[in-house]
């Protein structure tokens, strides 16, 4: 349906006039106003933007309203300037004259600029009836305001004058038409009118042209687009130009679309998702056959695609870890839904070495046989393997994921990294974690403030703190073993055998730091735990019990700073020989407790230490294999987190042990990788833990 449309034609104003030349006030004592006059248009084409042609306004066919029309600036009705007083057509002019009678700050604006010579420019608002464009077509003429147009032109015969305004800019210093005030947009055409911007003459097209043209005009829902109208259009259009370059295209496309269907059909329908997709994306015959032959050829394991790559690497991994025995709920946290699935498929559940070399021979390019894997196919892997890396690293993206060294390497770390965290340990409850850039001994600080804050005076003068500096030292040290895959393991499939080692490495890596932190502790370096640091107690009733624990935390919360002020340090960790645990246990849980004293008599009694701190047990502080244990002796800890009687330092955050590949010697068919742990332990704050010697 056809609305209306806003013409905005924009000129410079003519000239100023004062009513009085030297500014007196007239007898009846109004004010002077500042009056204007302008020729807004003189009837010819004017080229505004969005429009494919030229537009003239027929001014035998603009109405003007005789009421005085609003003047504004920028088409802004909250920004009042003053109001016309004529508003005319003389002959193929359109004339304008107002008055500045705005009272506020717009208006002086305008008045000031124009005194100091700004060549403003008047913009007036047309409304165009609905239908009452009319194209001119290259060739054609047309008559509008005394004058002949030359075709291709748009012609308003109908439109309404609407407000007048000004503004900063026009199209240029004649009178002029743009965009300046609001979007310019074409009113909508009629079908012959839209023939006509084709270059058809309708007299002359066939009953069956003019349905498919129609049919193209009712399709677009738009006026045509410059560029749509060629100049060189024939007038007379019979079976061929535009209407015999549809029908080609219209043969093309119902050619294409049955012989899509053809291809598709292959298999009794099995492809009609395929043959759907192929038509609403124009797929030709060629990519259509090249689709169905894919989705035709069996995949093994559903990863033979390069965009799949990825995904049928990670699937092989995640099928690989559940072999060697890893919790499936546990490597679901490691991959996505998609990729466990592929994992679980038939095809790859009870994946093994022997599924990685033929994977991996593949993703090389190389075709293989699954049957008996020999020497042939061991090197063939290795070889393929080398090519993916290289790849890989030149920029490659089609090997990019797959890779025998890499799988086996991401599987071993994971295998590792399970039996690393199986190991109930026990050392980062009390001891600090920390990090270090390299291997060199380093050196910690802790600042003790000597003193608490004092009054300030009535000078305001604030006192410095002392600090005095407390060192510590550490050093980070390598543990270490190598892994091999062997020749054996590959050709008996012997996946198990090959993660053995990393399952050890895992556990006596985890095990590796907590013997260090033991062995350390219980050599009681520097004499760590002594009389001097008040954090020992020996001798009789030290034994685990009430009266022990009110004891040892009494001289826990008795520690001072260097000036002999408290710091304030409580207990959080109870640690034990495992001979202890169970007693531990009963301390931190039970609120009454039975201690015997004498042959047959008990002493009943309320236990003031339940649930204070956490019972911690471990038997390396009873075991023979380290010096100074003891079956006897109990510690107490504070949070590490607060002040650390211990620390643990891992090299540049790597926290669990790491796995890399490497090359074997020449003589070697098989691959090697080497498993490795970098951490250090040391003493730190002596304040931070009590020792008991635990004596009866």
């Amino acid at each position: 349906m056809a609305t209306k449309r806003i013409l905005n034609l924009c000129a410079p104003v003519d000239g100023w006039l004062e009513a009085s030349a030297d500014g007196a006030a007239p007898a009846d004592g109004k004010p002077v106003l500042r009056r204007f006059a302008m020729t807004a248009y003189t009837g010819g084409p004017m080229t505004i933007a969005g429009w494919s042609h030229p537009v003239v306004v027929d001014l035998a066919g603009l109405q003007v309203s005789a009421k005085s029309r609003p003047i504004l600036k920028d088409h802004n009705r909250s920004l009042i300037v003053g109001h016309t007083e004529s508003i005319g057509v003389q002959g193929s002019r359109l004339l304008v004259s107002g008055v500045i009678s705005g009272a506020g700050p717009v208006a002086r604006e305008i008045v000031d600029s124009s005194r100091n010579g700004f060549p403003w420019q008047a913009s007036l608002g047309a409304v165009a009836n609905p239908g009452a464009m009319e194209f001119v077509a290259k060739g054609r003429t047309a008559a509008a305001n005394g004058q002949q147009f030359e075709g291709p032109v748009h012609i308003a015969r109908r439109s309404v004058l609407g407000e007048v305004s000004f503004v900063a800019l026009g199209a240029d210093d004649n009178t002029s038409a743009n965009g300046a005030a609001a979007a310019i947009k074409e009113d909508d055409m009629t079908f012959d009118q839209w023939l006509a911007a084709k270059g058809f003459d309708p007299a002359s097209l066939s009953d069956t042209q003019k349905t498919s043209l129609q049919a193209m005009f009712d399709a677009s829902g738009q006026e045509p687009k410059p560029g749509t109208a060629p100049d060189d259009a024939p007038s007379s259009v019979g079976d061929s130009g535009v209407v015999a370059r549809i029908r080609a295209e219209t043969a093309a496309e119902t050619k294409r679309i049955g012989d899509v269907r053809k291809v598709c059909s292959v298999g009794g329908g099995k492809h009609s998702d395929l043959e759907a997709k192929a038509i609403a994306e124009g797929w030709d015959v060629t990519r259509t056959e090249l689709e169905v032959l894919r989705a035709d050829r069996p995949v093994y394991t559903g990863v033979r695609r390069d965009s799949d790559a990825g995904q049928s690497a990670r699937a092989v991994e995640a099928a690989l870890c559940i072999s060697a025995g890893l919790p499936e709920a546990q490597v679901g946290k490691w991959y996505d839904d998609k990729t466990m699935n592929a994992a679980l498929a038939p095809d790859l559940r009870g994946a093994g070495l022997h599924t990685l070399l033929y994977e991996t021979i593949r993703a090389g390019g190389e075709h293989v046989r699954p049957g008996r894997v020999d020497n042939e196919t061991i090197k063939a892997a290795f070889a393929a393997d080398r090519r993916l890396i290289q790849a890989s690293g030149s920029g490659g993206s089609s090997f990019s994921t797959i890779s025998l060294s890499g799988i086996l390497s991401n599987v071993a770390n994971k295998t590792m990294l399970a039996a690393y965290t199986a190991v109930e340990s026990v050392v980062a409850m009390f001891c600090a974690e920390t990090d270090v850039n390299d291997f060199k001994e380093v050196t910690r600080y802790r600042l003790t403030g000597t003193g608490v804050f004092e009054k300030v005076g009535p000078d305001g003068e604030l006192k410095h703190a002392g600090l005095s500096e407390q060192a510590y030292t550490n050093k980070v040290e390598t543990y270490g073993r190598m892994i091999a895959l062997t020749r054996q393991m590959m050709i008996n499939d012997d996946l198990g055998a090959f993660l053995q080692i990393p399952r050890i490495i895992g556990r006596m890596s985890a095990l590796k730091r907590e013997e260090a932190v033991f062995e350390l502790l219980l050599s009681n370096p520097a004499t760590f735990f002594s009389v001097g640091n008040k954090n020992f107690i020996s001798g009789a009733a030290t034994n685990l019990g009430i009266d022990a624990l009110t004891q040892g935390e009494q001289l826990f919360l008795d520690q001072t700073a260097t000036d002999g002020k408290p710091i304030l340090l409580s207990p959080a960790v109870l640690l034990v020989p495992s001979a202890l645990k169970v007693t531990a246990q009963v301390l931190m849980t039970e609120t009454r407790i039975n201690e015997t004293t004498t042959t047959d008599k008990g002493k009943p009694a309320a236990n003031p230490h339940v649930g204070k701190w956490k019972p911690v047990a471990t038997p390396y502080l009873n075991s023979q294999g380290f010096s100074g244990s003891s079956a006897k002796a109990w510690y107490l800890f504070a949070n590490p987190a607060d002040v650390a009687a211990m620390e643990i330092a891992y090299l540049r955050g790597k926290r669990t042990p790491t796995i890399e590949s490497g090359d074997t010697d020449f003589n070697t068919l098989g691959m090697q990788w080497r498993g490795y742990f970098d951490f250090g332990v040391a003493m730190q704050d002596s304040r931070a833990a009590i020792k008991s010697k635990g004596e009866v």
